[in-house]
């Protein structure tokens, strides 16, 4: 089955888009580590859900969507989950884990690679409350509880914003973290 007019449009610009990013890209000088965090900021407010992977007990990778919290200066993040969930399993057994947010308007995109912690104090989920959770969780108290990623990399794809790819590799470009939780 091939792509219809519409869509061969949007594929055609999309892949014009990239080219000329690309060119660019080898052109210009390697952003800074501001510049890269400041671009992935941008994506993960444009994004809204994002997915998060984990890797469950057959060492297969297992995705869903996630509502994530704005990152911090250290580029935590945290999200929301049912403590039942497969995925609080699956981070409990391998607290490696990789969040994943997509910008579909400027096909730009931020990956965090780090290392989660489940948080289940009371005081911080009343901080971290929403009030679109109680849809999710009615019972505020044990009806969910918290994840935060602490970062050991985040990975930034996005032309639009001065953070283009590798010419050859396509790799993003990448901040690195230490590992160390922001308090």
């Amino acid at each position: 089955m091939g792509i219809g007019g519409k869509g061969m449009r949007q594929t055609l610009a999309a892949a014009a888009l990239f080219l000329v990013s690309a060119h660019a890209a080898a052109q210009a000088p390697a952003p800074s580590r501001e510049a890269v965090l400041k671009a992935a900021r941008e994506i993960v407010a444009a994004a809204g859900i994002c997915a998060v992977i984990t890797i469950d007990e057959t060492g297969q990778p297992q995705a869903r969507a996630i509502d994530i919290f704005q990152p911090d200066d250290q580029f935590v993040v945290w999200f929301a989950t049912n403590p039942a969930s497969r995925k609080v399993a699956h981070l409990t057994a391998n607290p490696r884990l990789t969040v994943y947010c997509y910008d579909p308007a400027t096909t730009s995109y931020v990956t965090v690679l780090g290392r989660a912690r489940l948080v289940n104090d009371p005081a911080e989920k009343q901080k971290r409350w929403k009030k679109s959770f109680a849809a999710f969780w009615p019972d505020r108290g044990t009806g969910y509880l918290l994840v935060e990623v602490t970062p050991a990399r985040v990975e930034v794809s996005s032309p639009s914003r001065g953070v283009g790819n590798d010419p050859v590799t396509w790799a993003p470009h990448a901040v690195a973290f230490d590992g160390v939780r922001s308090r």
